[in-house]
Parts: structure tokens; C-alpha cells; sequence
């Protein structure tokens, strides 16, 4: 059964016994599962009934069919039990560009915080104990900025591993599905369960490019025994980075230290311009995959206009929010004759940036290079960096300064982008707060390209060291 219409900052919602107070879940699925664990899904995640991409225009949208990560899941016994608010169409990081309204983080007490986005709904549903995890997609952030901003672990696997079937894009280039929970471990058999090649995903990596970076990993971690080389990028320490944020960073670097890695000081200049880069390739990208809904062919359309130009234009203003017609017009300015350049500087940065990533990680980027040079010994095997600059604020004052300054909001993405726009695996891991018993900004972690069980090791060994 599926109950849909949930009001702006509904209070009253009733999931499993559990009261949703964060207006997490927009639409409730009631299915059985074996195992009886119950699980999220991000609502631009197709499930049989409806999927509204947190949009006006796609509203009264009823899919047929479910994601090949949702049937995967429930094959295995696992509890769909809602669908989680987010960010229209995927576009903010900080779920308050919903058609249902924001999502409200459970950790505070005293007041109405962001979450994150955009998959925030599904973060919170996450440390609100709705559920045992949540399947989100990350685009330029969007699973780790919520989860670090809830207290949560949110992995966003190399581009191609999960499937990306029956997920709405928002850029096809960047969009990859992740996973969220409150331990590594569980992100660990959740990934496992999804982690499988997809014929009806045209990106999705073939079995035969998963055996090989599973032989040149295996080589690697004979090589190693164990202990890595962790690098922390100069670049990722900008200015604004608070000294709390500062503090968590020492921390998991001094734990890495104590559990006998190598942690040394790195450089990758291209970072600086990655978030340019990336809202050029994702709104270019997003104008082309949103020029579908017209209110015509695809989404919801208001019959009261008349006449072709006026029915497009109406339908599309009325059913897209703020946010996302301001992507569309900078998508479409990107892509037009006059600024084409910018979208191929933008392509050529991306590529700089991946060369320089293989140049600094010991494993090869299979995808580019074939070559493995075991005597590189010096090379790094993961990267460590915070997730979010600082700690969430209220919603009131998110919505004030974003007000003020619409770009300050973009900037919530400069410490996540440069991992979306290379593909690689990347999880956020929640670092306690000094003298707290959560944590309400955490750190990052990656790895090359493929390298994501690796990668989830050593993650859920730091974690277990750290606690």
C-alpha cells in the first residue's frame, strides 16, 4: 500500500511504530521481506506505485516497474518500507528544495537543522531509526553531505558498480547509487547484495572489468600486508574549514598513524577547480535529461493553456521549483553556441583531474590504465579528507544565507565534487564530536577507481579503532 500527499513539515506520519518527525518519508510502501530488515529508498528511485522525484511535475507519476537495486534487494528478503524526501530532482545539498519541504535532521533537540542533501530524507530516515539503511544517489555529494551532517556512514561506490537502471537522472555522467547506514558493516552487505553487473544498464561495468581490478587489488594488498599509504590533499584544507573541522581530520589521521599506516601530505591542483567544473558538466547535463518533462509527453500538465510555446513554458514553471529552472537556464546557457567552450573546459579539467588522481594512487584506473608498477611503492592507496566544512545550521539560517548569497550553497559541494567527477569510491564516516556521543560532521575517505571492498575495510578498521 502506498499513502502519498505528505504536507510541508508533517509531524504526524507513522512508519513501523516509529513517528517521523523529520518529514523523511513522502510516501509509505508496506512489502514483506524475509529477513525483516527494513530498508529506504531515495525518491528518484523507481518502486512499483509512485515515484515523484521530489517534484510538482512528476507528482502524479505511477512507475511500472521497480529499480534493478530495489528488486535486488527485495530478492534477498529485505523490508521496502518508504520512499525518502529529497532535493527535486536530486538538485541542492541541503534538502530544502523539496516540493514537500525540507527534512529535518534528527540529531537536534532544540531546533529545526538541515540534513544535508540532496539525499536527505534518506539520512535521516537512517539515524532517525526509521530503517536499518537507505539507498540514495550521489551526484556531487549528495549521499555524503547528509550523512555527515546525521551522524551517519554514506558510501558512494566507482561509478558503474551498482546499477543505475531505473534511477531518473539528473546527470547520467556523475549519478551513482549509494548506500547509507548507521554502520560500515551494514554498508558493507548491503554493497555485496548490489554489487553486480546489469544488462539494461548501458554503464553498468561488465564482469570482465570487475575480475580484472579484483586480480590488480588482490596484487596490491599482497604488496602491502595491510598497511597503506593514506594521503591528505593540501587543497581540500581551504580557508573556511572551521578548527573543529580541522580537529576531526588530526583525529582519524592520528588513529590511521596508531594502527601502523603511512599517512603523508599530498598535492592534486586540479581539486581547486572542480566544483566549476562540475556544476558546468551536471547542469549542461541536466538540461538535456529535464527537457522531457513538458507537462505533455512526461509530467504533470495544466490543461487550462492553450498554444505550444505557452503550454511548454507554463507547464515547466508551474512544476519545477526555483532551483531546478535555475540549473536548467545555466544547463542550457552551457551547452549554447555562444558558451560551448565552457562545457569542453570543463570535460578537459575532469580528464586533468583523473590523471592526476592515477598519478597519485598506487593501484592503476582500469578504465584508462592497464599498467600495474608494483615498485611504486611511495604511491597512496587512499585518500583522507573532511566531507563538509562545518557543522550543519539551522534551516532558517540556511534558507537566510542562501538568500543573501545563492552561491554559498553551491560551496556546500567543494570538498565532494572532485570524487564525482573522477568516479571514484568514496565513504563519509561519522567522527564523534569532542565530549559527544554523535557526530554531526564527519570525514572522507577513497580509493582508485574499483578499489571499493579495500576501501570499506580499512574504513570499518578505522571506525573500530576510533571507538
Amino acid at each position: 500500500m502506498i499513502r502519498n500527499g505528505v504536507k510541508q513539515f508533517l509531524r504526524g506520519v507513522v512508519t513501523n511504530s516509529k513517528p517521523d518527525r523529520w518529514n523523511s518519508i513522502i510516501s509509505e510502501i508496506s512489502s514483506c521481506g524475509g529477513n525483516g530488515e527494513k530498508f529506504t529508498v531515495k525518491d528518484n528511485i523507481l518502486t512499483i506505485g509512485t515515484t515523484t522525484c521530489g517534484s510538482k511535475i512528476l507528482s502524479e507519476f505511477e512507475s511500472p516497474f521497480d529499480a534493478t537495486v530495489v528488486k535486488l534487494l527485495q530478492d534477498k528478503g529485505y523490508n521496502l518500507v518508504g520512499k525518502t524526501n529529497l532535493d527535486e530532482f536530486g538538485m541542492g545539498s541541503s534538502n530544502t528544495n523539496s516540493n514537500f519541504g525540507p527534512s529535518v535532521n534528527p540529531l537536534f533537540e532544540d531546533g529545526e537543522y538541515v540534513t544535508g542533501g540532496s539525499s536527505g530524507g534518506s539520512a535521516a530516515t537512517v539515524a532517525g531509526g526509521l530503517c536499518e539503511f537507505s539507498l540514495g544517489t550521489d551526484t556531487g555529494g549528495s549521499i555524503r553531505l547528509p550523512a555527515s551532517n546525521c551522524g551517519v556512514y554514506g558510501f558512494k561506490p566507482s561509478y558503474g558498480r551498482l546499477s543505475r537502471w531505473g534511477v531518473i537522472p539528473y546527470a547520467q555522467t556523475l549519478d551513482t547509487v549509494g548506500i547509507i547506514a548507521r554502520t560500515c558493516e551494514k554498508v558493507q552487505e548491503v554493497f555485496e547484495v548490489l554489487d553486480k553487473y546489469d544488462s539494461k544498464d548501458p554503464t553498468s561495468l561488465s564482469v570482465e572489468t570487475r575480475k580484472e581490478i579484483s586480480t590488480v587489488v588482490s596484487k596490491r594488498n599482497s604488496l602491502r600486508n595491510g598497511m597503506f599509504n593514506i594521503g591528505i590533499p593540501e587543497e581540500f584544507l581551504v580557508e573556511e574549514l572551521s578548527d573543529a573541522t580541522r580537529n576531526k581530520l588530526s583525529k582519524a589521521a592520528e588513529a590511521l598513524l596508531d594502527m601502523g599506516h603511512n599517512v603523508v601530505a599530498i598535492s592534486i591542483p586540479s581539486i581547486e577547480k572542480s566544483l566549476s567544473a562540475y556544476y558546468t558538466i551536471a547542469t549542461a547535463e541536466a538540461a538535456s535529461n529535464l527537457s522531457r518533462y513538458d507537462g505533455i509527453r512526461f509530467g504533470k500538465g495544466d490543461e487550462n493553456l492553450d498554444g505550444a510555446a505557452n503550454v511548454v513554458k507554463g507547464n515547466r514553471s508551474l512544476g519545477f521549483g526555483k532551483e531546478v529552472q535555475r540549473r536548467i537556464i545555466l544547463g542550457n546557457y552551457t551547452i549554447s553556441s555562444d558558451s560551448g567552450d565552457h562545457y569542453i573546459k570543463a570535460t578537459e579539467l575532469r580528464r586533468h583531474l583523473a590523471d592526476e588522481f592515477n598519478n597519485i594512487l598506487y593501484i592503476p584506473n582500469l578504465l584508462t590504465n592497464s599498467e600495474f608498477e608494483s615498485k611504486d611503492v611511495g604511491k597512496c592507496d587512499f585518500i583522507l579528507a573532511s566531507t563538509t566544512i562545518n557543522t550543519p545550521t539551522t534551516i532558517e539560517e540556511f534558507l537566510h544565507k542562501e538568500h543573501q548569497n545563492l552561491l554559498e550553497s553551491y560551496t556546500n559541494d567543494i570538498l565532494t565534487t572532485p570524487m564525482s567527477l573522477t568516479g571514484v569510491p568514496t565513504i563519509s564516516l561519522p567522527i564523534l564530536d569532542e565530549g559527544k556521543a554523535i557526530s554531526t560532521q564527519g570525514i572522507q575517505l577513497f580509493g582508485q577507481f574499483g578499489d571499493d571492498r579495500a576501501l570499506l575495510q580499512i574504513s570499518s578498521h578505522l571506525m573500530n579503532h576510533l571507538l
